[in-house]
This record gives C-alpha cells, sequence and structure tokens, in this order.
C-alpha cells in the first residue's frame, strides 16, 4: 500500500511540473500583452543603426535657419547663368560670328533680276529683247521698277519703264501703284499704273496691271509664266502675255480690244541659281486693227522665233 501511494504521489508532482513548463510562454506572452505603452519612456529607445541616426541629423542640420550647409530647393529659385535654355537646341552655346535674324519688315532687301537678255530670231528679221526689275525696301513695301523693250538695227522698239510702289497684302501676293512710260521710235506715251502680282495657286506667277492715260486712254496687260523642273538644273518656262487697249491709237500702230499676244517656251540650265542660260521658241500674234496697221507697214501679223539668251540675278 505504502509503495502504491508514492508512485501516485510522483505521478503527481510530474505532472505538476509539466504543466508549469508549458504555462511559461504563455504567460510572457499575456504579460507582453498587458503592458501599458504610455507609460514607456521612448526617448530612451533605439530607432535606427547609427547611419539612420546621422541621416537624421543632417536633415534637421539642413532646415535649420541660418545654417552653414543649407542646401538649396530642388524646384523653383532663378537659374545659373550656364543653364541649358530648354527651349532651343544650342546647348548652351553662343555664335557670335552669325549675324542676328530681322524680324520682318524692319531690314531693307533690294535686287535685280534679269528674267530675258536674248538674241531672237524670225524668218524675216533678227533683234534683240530685255525684261528686267528692280526694287528696294522692306518686306511690305518696297520701290520696284520694270523695264521691257526691243532693240532692232541699233533703235529702241517698243519700250516699256514703269515705276511702282509695291505693297504686301497676302502672303505672296502686292499690289502696285505707279507709273508706266512708253518710248521707242513710235510717239511716247505716259500712264497711271494700277496692278497686282502674285503667286496663284499650283505656283504660278501672275502679273495683271491696268493703265489710265490722257484722252480717256485705257489698257490692260495680262502675263502668266509657270517654272517646271525637269532636273534641279534643268527647268522648262512657258509664258504667255496679252495685251488689251480701249481706243484705237493709229500713230502707234494699236487698235481697241486684244491687240497682242505672246506664248514661249524656254529651257534653262541653271550653272549657279543666279546664272543661267538658255534656249527657247516664241510665237507672236497681232489681231484687229494692231495686225492691219502692222500689214500696211509691211510687217507679219504674226510669226515664231528662235530665243537664245541669259537669265542671272543678285
Amino acid at each position: 500500500m505504502i509503495t502504491i501511494r508514492i508512485k501516485r504521489i510522483a505521478h503527481a508532482a510530474l505532472a505538476l511540473g509539466l504543466a508549469w513548463v508549458i504555462g511559461q510562454p504563455a504567460r510572457a506572452a499575456e504579460d507582453m500583452t498587458d503592458m501599458d505603452h504610455s507609460s514607456m519612456d521612448h526617448s530612451q529607445m533605439d530607432h535606427g543603426t547609427p547611419a539612420q541616426e546621422a541621416g537624421d541629423d543632417m536633415s534637421r542640420m539642413n532646415h535649420e535657419p541660418g545654417n552653414a550647409m543649407d542646401m538649396p530647393p530642388m524646384q523653383g529659385g532663378a537659374a545659373s547663368a550656364n543653364a541649358r535654355d530648354p527651349h532651343g537646341y544650342s546647348g548652351g552655346y553662343s555664335f557670335s560670328g552669325m549675324p542676328s535674324h530681322e524680324m520682318s519688315d524692319v531690314a531693307y532687301w533690294y535686287g535685280l533680276m534679269v528674267d530675258r537678255l536674248e538674241s531672237t530670231q524670225s524668218r524675216d528679221n533678227a533683234f534683240s529683247a530685255y525684261e528686267l526689275h528692280t526694287w528696294f525696301g522692306k518686306d511690305y513695301n518696297r520701290l520696284l521698277i520694270k523695264a521691257e523693250g526691243e532693240v532692232d538695227s541699233g533703235q529702241l522698239h517698243e519700250a516699256r519703264s514703269e515705276v511702282l510702289w509695291s505693297h504686301a497684302v497676302a502672303p505672296h501676293w502686292n499690289t502696285q501703284l505707279g507709273a508706266r512710260y512708253d518710248s521707242g521710235i513710235d510717239p511716247h506715251q505716259k500712264w497711271l499704273a494700277l496692278g497686282v502680282q502674285g503667286l496663284a495657286p499650283y505656283w504660278f506667277e501672275v502679273d495683271v496691271t491696268g493703265y489710265v492715260a490722257a484722252q480717256r486712254r485705257m489698257a490692260l496687260r495680262l502675263s502668266a509664266e509657270y517654272e517646271l523642273l525637269v532636273t534641279q538644273r534643268w527647268i522648262l518656262q512657258p509664258s504667255i502675255e496679252a495685251n488689251f487697249y480701249r481706243k484705237s491709237d493709229q500713230d502707234r500702230g494699236l487698235g481697241s480690244g486684244l491687240t497682242s499676244l505672246t506664248t514661249g517656251l524656254r529651257l534653262r540650265y541653271e550653272i549657279r541659281r543666279e546664272f543661267a542660260p538658255y534656249v527657247g521658241v516664241e510665237w507672236s500674234g497681232k489681231f484687229g486693227s494692231t495686225a492691219d496697221y502692222a500689214r500696211a507697214e509691211g510687217q507679219r501679223a504674226n510669226e515664231t522665233r528662235l530665243l537664245t539668251g541669259l537669265r542671272f540675278w543678285f
């Protein structure tokens, strides 16, 4: 009996010991849960590594006013003197050797265009012809001088000179106002001139001018030409010109209505854009009373001509 009781006491003691050992982690977790976090002294706790603490110290130093180690803000403020222009492509470089760009209608421009300086050969005659214009002024307003005529046997025939004020009214279009003077072997004539010149759709160069003279004389001149690039240097240029007069002028051999029509085709080779020889063919006809006046003087009413010439400008 004594032996059985001793075994029961030993088994009970062993069970109590195991229960105590198993219950320690649970009680430790309960103790951590029951701790009052509000009573903890956070100033004594370790918040991070020494490197993190050093970063916090630098941050506090940079934000203190008057600190010698203040850093510039990441955004805002004036750009440095050598900063790159965000809207350009020069990368901050300057080109002191290049001229500055002039704004519209500020600079003065000038030029001379000799459109035709040619020798003309027809069935019955050979003569020379010229057509040129020069200008001086700004983009919107310019002084324009035009001259055209023929030289036969050392004499000037059918010469026309115009002095015009040219005013830009639209892109590629100008109005022209001024005076025209006809000279040569025929009696001279003075006109007031009003016209428009420009680049029509499909790149046709158009010139339309009306004229008024004494004794209620009126005239109209229409011309158009087109440049077709065969290659970058070979250019084919068709052209047409028509002249109309309101009243007959027997002294100058002009009738009323359509007096003359000229069509031409010139092929030039641009050695440079400013210098180009050419060859071509041209047909010229006179109509109405103008044709009658020409026949009365032994001239042909219409003829075909072969052309060789030079076109240049600067």
